[in-house]
């Protein structure tokens, strides 16, 4: 049975043009996440303490590396940035050859290697892709993606989710655990042409292998339970809604982030919350997110 539910507050009422990437650091109890275009690294510490990072380009994903060091994604490729200065050193490009593209979704597989999808900034048809970063080496794993998204993967290591989100489907894939390398052809998760609630975007997998995903023009955050069966659908008060992730000590609550990017006046006046971030009492733990091996 699909159970709707609405209960939220806000965990933060700084409006992102396109929230995207959040990520909780269980060592130090702090969550963090970007406004995309914004070009800012959004950070909650756990006393509720926010602080916005300016950053010189636009970035999307963080992942822990040590603790003093996390890496991001960006438009320019995979940085190290320093906890305590902020400072940003290049550990690896993603697309030289490619400057009207740039980082979307992405996240780290349970042996330490990191998912990145890639998009055109006003995505382009087929102009990005999903790559596998693992100790200094880059691989492709799908091309021709439109708008990479739900990148997620289950605790045990054994299987991973994606979406090209114009395509309306959310792939699901056999991946070895020891190194988050796909070992069979990807399949269909759900088909979603014909979902009334909007698109796919980012997704996360709780700790009973729930997949929880985010649904941009759909207002929600919906989960599934491992066979595609939608159980649970949590009213959110704007239409577009681009991210989960699990977060707190036992990570049993949620968060999620927004986007107000193209929404019109009139939608900005019936949606006052748009792109904001928004915390949620979850009935299910997730997981805490690996360290990235670089």
């Amino acid at each position: 049975m699909n159970q709707t539910v609405a209960t939220y507050k806000d965990f933060s009422e700084t409006a992102c043009e396109v929230g995207e990437g959040p990520t909780y650091d269980t060592a130090t109890g702090t969550t963090y996440w970007f406004d995309i275009p914004g070009k800012t690294l959004l950070e909650m510490s756990g006393k509720g303490e926010e602080t916005i990072h300016t950053l010189p380009f636009a970035a999307s994903l963080l992942a822990v590396i040590d603790d003093q060091s996390q890496l991001i994604a960006t438009e320019n490729g995979l940085f190290r940035r320093t906890v305590a200065d902020g400072s940003l050193t290049l550990i690896k490009e993603l697309e030289p050859d490619k400057p009207e593209n740039r980082s979307n979704d992405g996240r780290v597989h349970p042996s330490g290697a990191l998912w990145i999808g890639t998009m055109g900034w006003q995505s382009a048809d087929n102009a990005g892709a999903i790559y596998h970063y693992y100790k200094g080496e880059l691989r492709t794993l799908f091309d021709g993606i439109t708008v990479p998204n739900a990148i997620c993967f289950t605790a045990d290591g054994a299987t991973g989710y994606f979406t090209d989100s114009p395509a309306r489907k959310v792939m699901k894939v056999a991946l070895d655990p020891a190194t988050g390398l796909p070992v069979a052809t990807p399949t269909v998760f759900l088909d979603e042409a014909a979902s009334d609630r909007g698109f796919a975007d980012g997704a996360v997998v709780d700790a009973d292998g729930n997949f929880w995903c985010a649904r941009w023009d759909g207002g929600c955050v919906q989960g599934f339970d491992p066979s595609g069966v939608c159980f649970e659908t949590i009213e959110l008060p704007t239409d577009r809604v681009t991210c989960p992730a699990f977060t707190g000590r036992d990570l049993s609550r949620m968060i999620v982030t927004s986007a107000y990017i193209g929404l019109d006046d009139d939608q900005m006046r019936a949606q006052p919350d748009a792109g904001e971030t928004f915390l949620l009492e979850a009935r299910f733990r997730g997981k805490a997110d690996p360290r990235v091996l670089i």
